[in-house]
């Protein structure tokens, strides 16, 4: 499980994640996994993924594989999502979700990106937002949601203080968040 943060304030852009991985009862901590980071960084981009482990490695290496992609706006972001989720059915294996209640195929993770244009969210089924001031998804979310507003006008709170608190945050009360968070920082 995971917890994922942006913080956009002032000059600068936060990405914030947790460094557990699971799989079934077992839990993998930063210390004993070497690639612990959910932060991918693709060009001036960072990404950050909710999801299953592998969801990292498949969209590293979507992007290996196309080379350089804007992630600018709401709009290109949307048309890099629908390349990387036929990507993901095609060259990964992306089983077919059973949920017939939804309108769209899930990619079965959700992703949170800063750029110098800004912070980002793409939800499982490729709806994009871009936000004002910070995000959180994951198990924790909504403690990392409280912690960020109630930091956020603070003079003293840099974005990537926030970031951090947001995880540290949904690490203190929930069981699958655990720290240390990784935060990468873009200056605006």
């Amino acid at each position: 499980m995971t917890t994922i943060c942006a913080v956009r304030k002032s000059n600068r852009v936060a990405i914030s994640c947790d460094t557990c991985a699971s799989c079934g009862a077992s839990v993998d901590r930063a210390g004993y996994v070497v690639n612990h980071s959910k932060i991918l960084s693709i060009g001036e981009y960072h990404i950050a993924l909710t999801g299953p482990t592998s969801a990292k490695l498949a969209v590293s290496t979507y992007f290996e594989e196309n080379g350089a992609v804007s992630l600018k706006s709401v709009e290109t972001i949307f048309k890099v999502w629908l390349e990387l989720h036929h990507y993901l059915k095609e060259t990964c294996f992306l089983r077919e979700p059973n949920d017939k209640d939804n309108s769209y195929e899930s990619s079965d993770f959700d992703a949170l990106i800063a750029s110098p244009h800004g912070i980002f969210g793409v939800t499982s089924h490729r709806a994009v937002q871009e936000y004002t001031k910070f995000y959180a998804f994951g198990r924790g979310d909504e403690y990392a949601m409280g912690a960020m507003f109630a930091s956020y006008d603070a003079e003293d709170m840099s974005a990537d203080a926030i970031a951090r608190l947001g995880v540290a945050a949904a690490a203190e009360f929930t069981g699958t968040t655990v720290l240390p968070a990784v935060v990468k920082i873009i200056e605006v």
